[in-house]
């Protein structure tokens, strides 16, 4: 299973990069969500060497007996700058990694942690679309990232669960891990009942619009944000943009599957004309604000178009 998708998605950001030469130099830094469980935040916009790859949201627990981390980073070097934002929090090891998905920056810095010492964990889905996707997404990378890449091998979990769903207690903390498959394959979220926070993955993004890429499945994201909200966390880390709450994670994710189902995914059942429904649907208000949109919209709906077009 190769994932043809993954160079197509990462050049519909090719616009968004001429000046990188500008970009400031992104420092990795934690923030406290709650109690003994930080995110950190990445920068909104497209990977590159200022931010070493790191354009998605990370976060870790502190726990007696050692650092939980949710997802790696992009590389070596990146999850060298994550180790750093652990290390600025807590003098604890990194003793637990987990991935709630496959895309490149949220998985290829399993090995840099390994070699440490921490032991990896995903759901096998994960792991499945994790060494179909690989060799793509280093190639990838490399355009983006230069020589940062260097080092990056991939690593796979050393402990796997089943899914689709799993109860996992780390260091004394509870989670509670559903598969999403959201943006792509065996994409997952991790919910902490203990402190109400739950770390989405790609399920959610706010502050810029939800990309769509060929893999992504807009139903089994919208029936997997149901899910979320049965969770009802007070905290939401999503997987791209601040630190929010359901309220918001509603407005620019849920709402925009729906609007994407009921809209776009309509007209192609009703064999409407592509065309027409793009341009019909072309600039909702309600998400006109959010970064990115001029350049991911109308391919979002393409490719929800085209799903439903074949899979009615």
């Amino acid at each position: 299973m190769k994932f043809k998708g993954f160079v197509l998605g990462m050049s519909v950001w090719l616009g968004m990069t001429a000046a990188h030469a500008q970009e400031p130099l992104y420092t990795p830094k934690a923030q406290q969500v709650a109690g003994n469980v930080y995110a950190i935040v990445g920068p909104l916009g497209q990977r590159s060497e200022a931010n070493a790859g790191l354009n998605a949201n990370y976060g870790f627990v502190v726990t007696a007996q050692g650092v939980i981390l949710i997802d790696s980073g992009a590389s070596a070097h990146g999850a060298a700058l994550l180790e750093k934002a652990v290390k600025a929090v807590t003098p604890q090891p990194i003793r637990w990694v987990l991935n709630t998905g496959s895309q490149d920056h949220r998985w290829l810095g399993n090995d840099y942690f390994a070699r440490r010492g921490a032991q990896v964990h995903a759901q096998a889905a994960t792991v499945q679309t994790q060494k179909a996707s690989a060799e793509q997404q280093l190639a990838g990378l490399q355009r983006f990232v230069g020589d940062q890449l260097k080092g990056t091998q991939p690593g796979y979990a050393t402990v796997v669960h089943a899914g689709p769903e799993a109860a996992v207690t780390l260091g004394g903390v509870q989670f509670e891990w559903v598969q999403t498959s959201a943006h792509y394959p065996g994409d997952t979220l991790i919910h902490l009942p203990q402190s109400s926070v739950t770390f989405t993955g790609d399920l959610v993004y706010v502050d810029r619009l939800l990309g769509v890429l060929p893999q992504s499945n807009v139903r089994k994201a919208s029936q997997a944000f149901e899910r979320l909200r049965a969770l009802s966390p007070r905290h939401v880390v999503p997987g791209h943009g601040q630190v929010t709450d359901m309220a918001q994670a509603q407005k620019e994710t849920g709402n925009y599957c729906r609007f994407l189902i009921d809209n776009i995914g309509s007209a192609a059942r009703n064999m409407d004309a592509l065309s027409e429904t793009l341009d019909k649907f072309a600039a909702p208000a309600q998400f006109k604000h959010l970064q990115n949109f001029d350049e991911l919209h109308r391919a979002n709906m393409n490719r929800v178009f085209v799903d439903f077009e074949s899979n009615p």
